[in-house]
């Protein structure tokens, strides 16, 4: 119970410290960014990506993740060329709204909604849903939609030069093989996998910044209400002919779909300067909304 007060801690943190005279903010992000893709993020992989066994029964739950981020993906990248949006907003939407907080507030959720029992699920649909999703097909939009025109052979070489996507490939092998992580490293990876929630949600502190303008924003409310509510919905009744909605594993499925935009995904939009602002205000302030709408989706799933 003490590492969500930390992590909030740190949130308030990167509060103050952006509202502080003097104090680098943009060097601080930069230094932040590096040390989430550069660390961070490659010990997740390398502890979790080879523990997961491939099999066809785990498709259905972490299918869940996929499925709504190419829609999401799909939907915010057609409004944005009928509507004339920036490529920048247009990329953080597709990526931020397409991506759930699985983790961070969706493993505390569950299994005080659900118990341990329905940890497994949960865990699935993070690790072989969202973590993969942003550790691949998030870098890969916000390289495309961050490219300046020109060399588009440069692109490719910018996703492959990508720490976390280099792991995730090396763990997938790793999975694919049988291959374990030493246990020897265990510890220290697990060390630094903590680190994750304080740190990103630090980051999200030194950009986060409420002002009357942001909530006026129509980006931000059609990003939220994809992933707090059309999101869900499309998973429920699609999910529904595969799985007794009455089962755990069903409900644990729905409403992870129906968790606040995912932090990690923020920082991809924030590192690549895709509408940074937005990027922070939908995990951020979504965290906060999403504690009633999940208390919807609780009590409707029954």
């Amino acid at each position: 119970m003490i590492a969500p007060f930390i992590a909030l801690a740190c949130l308030f943190l990167g509060l103050y410290l952006q509202r502080k005279p003097g104090f680098p903010v943009e060097r601080a992000i930069f230094w932040v960014n590096s040390y989430l893709f550069n660390l961070v993020l490659p010990a997740l992989a390398l502890l979790y990506i080879p523990q997961i066994e491939p099999g066809w029964d785990l498709l259905i739950p972490i299918s869940a993740a996929w499925l709504t981020f190419f829609l999401s993906w799909a939907l915010f990248g057609t409004l944005g060329k009928v509507l004339g949006w920036t490529r920048e907003v247009t990329a953080c939407l597709a990526i931020v709204a397409g991506l759930a907080n699985t983790s961070f507030l969706g493993f505390p959720v569950i299994e005080a909604l659900y118990g341990k029992a329905g940890l497994p699920v949960a865990l699935l649909m993070d690790q072989g849903g969202s973590f993969l999703l942003v550790s691949s097909m998030a870098i890969v939009i916000a390289s495309l939609y961050s490219h300046q025109k020109g060399n588009l052979s440069a692109i490719p070489l910018k996703i492959i030069k990508f720490p976390p996507f280099g792991f995730l490939i090396g763990t997938l092998v790793m999975s694919l093989l049988g291959w374990k992580t030493p246990e020897a490293l265990i510890p220290l990876l697990s060390w630094i996998g903590k680190t994750m929630a304080p740190i990103a949600l630090l980051a999200i502190g030194l950009r986060f910044r409420i002002v009357k303008g942001d909530l006026k924003s129509p980006y931000f409310w059609l990003g939220l209400s994809y992933r707090l509510i059309l999101a869900p919905v499309i998973v429920f009744l699609i999910y529904r002919n595969f799985l007794d909605p009455q089962e755990l594993t069903f409900k644990v499925t729905v409403l992870e779909s129906a968790m606040a935009p995912m932090i990690t995904g923020s920082i991809v939009a924030i590192n690549y300067n895709l509408a940074p602002r937005l990027a922070a205000l939908l995990s951020g302030l979504g965290m906060v909304i999403s504690v009633f709408t999940l208390g919807i989706w609780y009590w409707f799933l029954g």
